[in-house]
């Protein structure tokens, strides 16, 4: 098949059986892997979506400049989807972004803010979303996309890999486990599979340091999941629990996620994968396990796969008591 352009390739990510993580015959444990969308993570399609959907209603026009906060995939799609429609776009971004995340911006071309004070959550995102603000004023004909609040997002989801879900799968998945950020992907995902399923379990992944769910604010290292701010989008009564993981666990998922499955994945990716483990020993056998893996793990090699970054958060992790979920 002959494509018109890089943004029709966007979604129809296959998913695969995790068959050597979880041996076990006891339950059935599925990925699907968003992390092989060009631009290399899901954030392609909220990016795609938020933007063309925009350009439909008028709200986004020729002589647009996009502006959004974003230290990572978000930033990245948006600068391939913007560039491929003739777009000037800025991203906002914070101390956090690794120098992969941050190069690549510069390849696509996006004018790039940086932000250096952190919030009263001891994070970035108040900081940024001000900063954003600000660029809005001051910038002829921008548009914030907000990912943090915009419907479209979660709608993405709903259209995009959670309908791919039901075409090939169908209702048979008893557990939805999703890492939680602006929750665009949880919301979008877990709407359109209740609609097959309304049985189904809704299980939220947040990161220690995040207060999505009520958590206290704290220190975090990996982007992509967690946030220091509730975003607008994220409906807690559609969540059935939260399973908390951190740094440690999520970076430890990821390196058996290669080692067992040859999966070279990102952070939150290993979060899940940490999640369902926590999970697994408290549900029925012969239960299906859905997850997503967001991106890829090149664009965490200063972190995940960071050999004196790891040991860190190794010992953060041996020297705070064990995390709990919540219902």
């Amino acid at each position: 098949m002959i494509y018109d352009s890089i943004l029709s390739c966007v979604g129809n990510t296959p998913t695969v059986k995790l068959k050597k993580l979880f041996p076990l015959q006891e339950h059935t444990v599925l990925a699907k892997l968003e992390m092989l969308n060009p631009g290399g993570s899901i954030k392609d399609r909220p990016a795609k979506f938020m933007v063309e959907q925009g350009m439909k209603r008028g709200e986004i026009t020729p002589y647009s400049h996009i502006i959004e906060s974003s230290s990572g995939n978000l930033a990245i799609a948006l600068a391939m989807i913007c560039q491929q429609h003739s777009l000037p776009f800025t991203a906002v971004v914070d101390p956090k972004i690794s120098p992969t995340n941050l190069k690549l911006l510069e390849i696509y071309g996006a004018n790039i803010v940086q932000v250096t004070k952190k919030d009263e959550n001891n994070g970035y995102l108040a900081t940024r979303i001000d900063t954003v603000k600000r660029l809005v004023k001051e910038t002829p004909n921008a548009v914030w996309i907000n990912q943090y609040a915009n419907p479209d997002n979660w709608r993405s989801h709903y259209y995009g890999e959670a309908e791919e879900i039901v075409n090939s799968i169908g209702s048979n998945i008893d557990y939805l486990v999703v890492g939680a950020s602006t929750s665009g992907t949880l919301m979008g995902v877990a709407r359109r599979l209740k609609e097959t399923n309304p049985n189904l379990k809704v299980i939220a992944v947040d990161i220690k340091g995040s207060v999505l769910f009520g958590g206290h604010s704290g220190p975090r290292e990996l982007p992509g999941i967690g946030a220091s701010r509730v975003p607008e989008l994220l409906d807690a009564s559609e969540v059935d629990e939260v399973i908390y993981v951190d740094d440690y666990e999520s970076a430890l998922a990821c390196r058996q996620l290669v080692k067992e499955e040859s999966i070279f994945a990102g952070g939150s990716s290993g979060s899940a994968i940490a999640a369902i483990k926590k999970l697994l020993p408290h549900i029925p056998k012969h239960s299906v396990v859905l997850t997503l893996f967001a991106d890829r793990g090149d664009r965490y090699l200063d972190l995940v796969y960071d050999q004196a970054w790891f040991d860190m958060v190794k010992q953060r992790h041996l020297s705070t008591p064990s995390l709990q979920s919540i219902v």
